[in-house]
This record gives C-alpha cells, sequence and structure tokens, in this order.
C-alpha cells in the first residue's frame, strides 16, 4: 500500500510538472508574441510620422523651391543652382520613402499581403514572380511576418545567390499560410550561416511558424514557412494548472 500511494504521489507531481512546464512553455511562446507585436505596432507608427511628418514637409520645401525657379531668371545661375537642390530634394524624398517602406510598407496596412509583395517584387533588382491568390485579408501578425519573410528571402537572394529569378508562391493550407522563396541561384543558404535568414525564422517561429531550407550547391534554394492563421489554445493540463486545480 505504501508503494501505492508513493507511486500514485509521484505521478501526481510528474503530473503537475509537466502542467508547469506546458504553462511556462506557452507563456513564452506569448511573451514572443508581444514582442513582435509591440516592435510592428512600432515600425507602423514610424512610417506614419515618416509619411506624415517628414515627406509631407519636404514636398511642401520642393513645391516653394519650384515657385522660386520660375521667379528666377532662365538659363541664370540661380535658376540652375535650385534645379541642382530641387534635384537633390526629390532624391532625398525617394531615399526616405524606401526607408518608410522598409520600416513598415503602408500597402500592407491598407491592401494586404498580396499587393505589398507585388510592390516588393516591383522593386527587386531581379526579376521575381508571385503568386499570392489569397482572396481575403489575413490577421495582421500574420501578414505582417509574412510579408517580412518574404522580404529577407529576397534580400538573401540578392546578396548572396547570384540568381536570374526568383518565384514566390503564398497559399492557405489546412489552416496555415504556407510560403514558398525559390530561387535558381548558386545554393548553399543556411539558417545559420549568419545570411540573415536566422532573424527571418525566430519572427517566424513567434507566431508558432516553422521555417525550412532546401539549398544544394548550384542548384538554387527554396526557403519554406509555414504561419498558423490562428494560435493554438493552451493544453488542458495547462488550463487546469493556470485556474490552480
Amino acid at each position: 500500500m505504501l508503494i501505492d500511494g508513493a507511486t500514485a504521489d509521484l505521478e501526481q507531481e510528474n503530473h503537475r510538472l509537466r502542467a508547469e512546464l506546458q504553462a511556462q512553455t506557452q507563456e513564452l511562446r506569448g511573451s514572443r508574441a508581444r514582442l513582435v507585436a509591440v516592435g510592428d505596432a512600432e515600425r507602423r507608427r514610424l512610417e506614419r510620422d515618416l509619411h506624415d511628418g517628414a515627406q509631407s514637409r519636404f514636398a511642401g520645401v520642393a513645391l516653394q523651391l519650384r515657385l522660386a525657379q520660375r521667379a528666377a531668371p532662365p538659363d541664370s545661375e540661380l535658376a540652375r543652382t535650385l534645379e541642382t537642390a530641387i534635384g537633390e530634394l526629390y532624391a532625398g524624398i525617394e531615399e526616405l520613402r524606401e526607408l518608410a517602406r522598409g520600416i513598415h510598407p503602408a500597402v500592407l496596412s491598407q491592401r494586404g499581403l498580396e499587393p505589398a509583395l507585388q510592390s516588393l517584387a516591383s522593386r527587386a533588382p531581379l526579376p521575381v514572380d508571385v503568386s499570392a491568390p489569397l482572396g481575403e485579408r489575413l490577421p495582421e501578425a500574420v501578414e505582417t511576418a509574412a510579408y517580412f519573410a518574404v522580404s529577407e528571402a529576397l534580400a538573401n537572394v540578392v546578396k548572396h545567390a547570384g540568381a536570374g529569378l526568383v518565384a514566390v508562391d503564398v497559399r492557405i493550407e489546412g489552416g496555415r499560410l504556407e510560403i514558398d522563396v525559390t530561387d535558381d541561384g548558386c545554393g548553399g543558404a543556411s539558417l545559420d550561416a549568419g545570411s540573415g535568414l536566422r532573424g527571418l525564422a525566430d519572427r517566424v517561429g513567434a507566431l508558432d511558424g516553422r521555417v525550412w531550407i532546401e539549398s544544394r550547391p548550384a542548384a538554387g534554394t527554396r526557403v519554406h514557412v509555414e504561419i498558423p492563421l490562428a494560435r493554438p489554445a493552451l493544453p488542458s493540463p495547462c488550463r487546469r494548472f493556470l485556474r490552480g486545480a
């Protein structure tokens, strides 16, 4: 009887410890997701501040310079100086726009993932074929993670792959958003190679997502990303533990 009682006590203690570990694991996942959400919210705020503040002010300065140029004598040194200043100002505005897009693209918030990826592809220095017939808006955190996953994968291709073509395929399968970024470059990519793909995996992992890489030398690279569209509920032992049962 003493042995049976000790066994029962041990099983109960093991159950309690498993429930506690599950609860702590879930809390860690939740903390990671909250940190990502806070970072994304700050990105959106910075993008709005840049667009509504600095960009608007510089556009106003450009207009004033244009008015001053029209008032200057034609073909004068002043007119030429103003034209140079206007050109530099517009170049600066475009650089600011690129910076704002890198922080958080407005098109992603306003129109969704597919238009944002098409816009990203149009600015790439090599051909990028995007297929993302989603037909619906996804959770904001999922759209943001997916966009920056593709953005980081494309940046890695441009920096390291020597590719001539990239294909981006985005689809919904079994309650998950699945993404494939495939290139025809030199291969050899790795999450551990310091290529920036590690950050991609960390961001996706904060949403309980996963990243795989298939990359053989001289055979191109495929980055595969899966992101759940809904975060899983706590397992029942965790719920009992959190309630103090």
